[in-house]
């Protein structure tokens, strides 16, 4: 599968998540857990291969997004701390869905920057079969990715 489209479908898998998430009741404390512990492992997951095989790559072969990939990786910083702090959060907490909320704002934010503004640099530098091997590394790799959102490198900077 080409990179591009991978990473695109995971934001689509994250994104029908979140709408799950917005239409759970107020009290919906048992499904708003596994929502949201669902969502973890797909951001980390998602954060791990962009981190470890797209970002990388991206920077090769367009320097000029290189300021793009900083950011995002900041904005990964800032989601995998809010998923490690969901993680033991009681879904009653008062703050529980405000926080959710929240990181629900951050990552579509990224999602529409990446998208639009510097995957489509990429899209025109990479050729189709480098993209397509690129994709095939990224979901090998979906497999080592760690399971705790501070294990990501990002989680550090």
């Amino acid at each position: 599968m080409d990179a591009i489209v991978l990473l695109k479908e995971d934001h689509k898998t994250v994104e029908a998540l979140f709408k799950r998430f917005e239409k759970a009741g107020e009290r919906a404390h048992a499904e708003k857990r596994k929502l949201v512990d669902t969502i973890t492992k797909e951001l980390v997951t998602h954060a791990y291969i962009e981190e470890e095989i797209f970002y990388p790559a991206a920077r090769a072969k367009v320097p000029e997004t290189t300021d793009h990939v900083l950011e995002s990786v900041e904005e990964h910083h800032v989601v995998v701390w809010m998923l490690a702090e969901l993680k033991e959060l009681d879904p009653a907490d008062e703050r529980f869905t405000a926080k959710v909320t929240v990181l629900m704002e951050n990552v579509r934010h990224h999602v529409q920057e990446e998208e639009q503004d510097w995957f489509p640099q990429v899209r025109a530098a990479m050729g189709r079969k480098e993209s397509q091997e690129l994709g095939e590394r990224m979901t090998a790799a979906k497999a080592d990715a760690p399971a705790e959102p501070l294990a990501v490198k990002s989680a550090g900077s």
